[in-house]
Parts: C-alpha cells; structure tokens; sequence
C-alpha cells in the first residue's frame, strides 16, 4: 500500500512533463500517418474528377452524397448515417453580358451570376450603366438619375488586408446585398466587381439575398481587369451594357443530406466534438478548396485515429454538411437534430477556408478555454501552426453556437491566394498542394487529440 502511495505521488509530480513528451510523441505519430498514408489527396481527386461541382438540389449533389457515406466508411467510423435536410435549388443556365466601351462595339466580357438571383427570363436587357464606390453613394444620388439603369458597384477588395479574409468581410456585402439599394431606386440591374484578391479577370460568384420587398433584379459579377477597364470608361463616358441571363430559385425546397460518420468515444460517448466542412458547392469549377478540401480533412481525421488505435475520450463526429454556399439548410439541420435529441455537443471545428498550408485555429468561446488550449501552442510549432488568437467559428457549425451555446473553432490556412480561385472555375483539384492539405489535416487531428485526451471541454 506504501508503494503504490508513493508511486502516485511521484505519479502526480512528473505527470506534466510526461503528458508534454507523450502528447509530442502523438502528435509526431500523427503527422508520419497523415503524410505518408493519409488518403484526403487522393479523396479529393475522386470528388473532384468524378463528382465535380455541387450545388446543393442538383444530381451532382445526390452523388456527391453517396461519394462520402461511402468514403466515410471506408475511412473506419464506428457508424455512419444520413441526415435528412431540405435545400433550396437555384438554376443558373444560359448567361451572357456584353458592354458597350470602345467605338460603341458591343463586348461580350467574363461574368458570372450571382447565386440565388433571379435572371431576365433569357432575354437581352439594355440599359445604360451608372458606377458608383459605395451603398453611401448610391444613396445619395436623386432617383431619377438611377431609375431605368443597371448600376456598377466598383468596390475593390482591399488589397492592404494582410489576412484576406478580412478584405472579403468588408467588400462582401457589396455582392449579398447590391440589388436591393439598387431596385428601391428604380435601376434595372446590378453589375459588381467580383471580390476577388486576384490580378486577372476572373469573375467570381457567390451567394446574394433580395428582401421581401424589393423587385427581384439581376445581379452579375466581372472580373478585376474588365472592372478595372469599366471604371476607367465610366469616369469619362456612358457606358451601357446587355445582360441576359436564365438564373431562376425555385420556390419549393428538395430533399437532401449531411453526410455523418463517427467513432464512439471509450469514456465519454455522450459527449460529442463535431468537425466538418460543406459538401456543396457553387456550380463552376469543382469546389475544390471550397470546400471538398475541408470535407476529406474531416474524413482524415476518422481514418487517422483509426488507423493509429487511439481512443478518444470523447466522440468524434465528421460531418459534410450541405447547402452551406447558398442556404446554411444543412448547418441548420444539424443543430436542429442536436436539440431535439439533448446531444452533449462539447466542441464543433470548421474547416472552410481552403486546402493551404495551416497557420493556426481561431476559437470563439470563453477566455478561460482560450487560455487553457493556448498552454498547448508549442506542440503545434515545428508543424507550422502558430496563431490561435483570432476569433474563428464557421458557417455550419454556427448554428450550434447560436442555438445552444456550443465554443466552435475554425482551422486558420495560410490565406494569400484562397480568393484568386474562391467561387471561380479555378477552384478546381489542380489548384491544391497534397503536402498542405495533409498538413491541414494534421493540425486538426492533433488538436482534436487533445481537447479528447486532456477533456479540455
């Protein structure tokens, strides 16, 4: 009995040194796995090249579903289910705009719709352009002088943003909200400069909404360069465009799925961290880092801890969440079932922010927790992650945090380039490094690991 008092005294003296060099050694045992025999790469190349892009209400979707019950299960999860939703389905079809510049020819310039939209009924609608920088603009300007126009909000992404994503939170209101300053003052139309980072001329699209009170006007995106060419047109001249364009929502929602696999935890299995990212995806290139990058992620980390015998204490729930582009149904849903079924949720991690080298996780939930988890900070360093002082959750998994209170977090990748190819036909495979996005996919094992060893939540 004296013996093993002492021992537990002794125990209990070194335990914090032997926790630091055990977790180090875990986390070295999950980069090796990850790097040298992680399958997310490869999951990638099969939903892209073989599903490609994914609207959420489309037949692609449908497939896109049964690609991930399927690549779940063969990723080991203890169960994997769908999760009935209802999504919205929007129909881009046939679209076309052309600007009248130069020696009044008419140019057929790059440009997408934006999602959600409503289009001319695919006929050509002509009407004079009027740019203005800003809604304050705009506001300011008598009806009359917007009325029977289609109006060209050239509001640039600010390229003095270090961390782009903040560019994209001040510029994106510009494309959810355009037509409805514009159609209350009587315009036709609504033409944006894309938010986009990049050089090029690349239109990008995205997800818009119209108020209940405003007339359903079309909305279209062009690239940096003819917005660069247009602004420069219409300091000087009227420059008039011509849109035409199929884009149509549907008024009634189809039936769809998350996509859920998880491994049940040894102490605690009613306590439950959830990660995810969305399987949908807009309907141009093949979504690649937005976001099958984060779905093969979330998928790896099952296969991980399969693959190495580690038991969390808690479980660990993957979900590839649908119709996150162009409705948060799926995200909904989900948080939704967890109420209903008194689920412990513990902790949800998003990862939504492409396929890039890993720089850190964002965390929104209390100080304390913060404080808690940051103790940990240097174990992620010879990885190349080291921030965890930005606020981050995600879109799917706010609806657990707004309903119930759950902490969330967000994987935070290196992001230069994430909006040279965000909502573009460039988001495509191609575009992603196999040694960064594993890398992603470590950081988010190796933290999992420990929030579950050290029950952090």
């Amino acid at each position: 009995m004296k013996l093993l008092f002492k021992a537990t005294i002794v125990a209990t003296m070194i335990s914090p040194e032997l926790y630091a060099q055990s977790d180090s050694l875990q986390f070295n045992k999950i980069s090796d796995n990850i790097m040298l025999q992680g399958q997310c790469y490869n999951n990638l190349r099969v939903l892209c090249k073989t599903v490609g892009h994914r609207l959420s209400g489309t037949e692609a979707a449908s497939k896109a579903v049964e690609w991930g019950f399927e690549a779940l299960k063969k990723a080991g999860a203890d169960t994997v289910w769908l999760q009935p939703v209802m999504v919205p389905k929007w129909h881009r079809g046939q679209e076309k705009l052309s600007l009248q510049l130069d020696n009044n020819k008419w140019i057929t310039v790059p440009a997408l719709s934006l999602g959600n939209t409503e289009g001319t009924n695919g006929k050509v609608l002509e009407a004079p352009i009027i740019m203005v920088q800003s809604f304050d603009e705009l506001n300011a300007l008598p009806d009359a002088q917007v009325k029977g126009k289609i109006v060209f909000f050239n509001y640039k992404m600010k390229q003095d943003f270090v961390n782009t994503f903040n560019a994209y939170g001040d510029a994106v209101k510009y494309r959810w909200a355009s037509p409805n300053y514009a159609a209350p003052k009587g315009a036709v139309g609504v033409i944006i400069r894309s938010m986009s980072t990049g050089e090029d001329d690349y239109p990008h699209t995205g997800s818009m909404r119209y108020k209940d009170s405003v007339t359903k006007i079309p909305e279209m995106a062009i690239g940096n360069r003819t917005a660069d060419k247009l602004y420069q047109y219409c300091l000087k001249h009227t420059a008039s465009a011509r849109i035409q364009s199929d884009a149509h929502m549907y008024t009634s929602l189809v039936p769809s799925y998350n996509v859920i696999g998880e491994i049940k935890g040894s102490k605690y299995p009613d306590r439950i961290i959830t990660v995810g990212g969305h399987l949908d995806s807009w309907d141009v290139g093949e979504g690649a880092h937005d976001d099958g990058a984060g779905c093969v992620q979330s998928i790896e980390i099952i296969r991980t801890f399969k693959s190495l015998g580690m038991q969390p204490n808690y479980t660990i729930r993957a979900v590839l969440f649908m119709n996150e582009e162009n409705g948060l149904k799926g995200g909904e849903a989900y948080a939704d079932s967890a109420i209903s079924k008194n689920e412990h949720h513990v902790l949800a991690i998003e990862t939504d922010a492409g396929g890039f080298a890993p720089r850190g996780i964002g965390f929104e939930m209390g100080a304390g927790k913060k404080q808690q988890i940051k103790k940990y900070a240097p174990l992620f360093l010879p990885y190349g992650v080291y921030d965890f002082d930005q606020e981050e959750g995600g879109a799917d998994i706010s609806p657990l945090q707004r309903k119930m209170g759950i902490p969330v977090a967000g994987l935070l990748p290196e992001s230069q380039r994430y909006f040279d190819v965000h909502h573009t036909p460039n988001d495509v495979f191609e575009t992603v490094n196999h040694r960064e996005l594993k890398l992603g996919a470590v950081a988010l094992t190796q933290f999992i690991y420990l929030v579950s060893t050290h029950e952090i939540f």
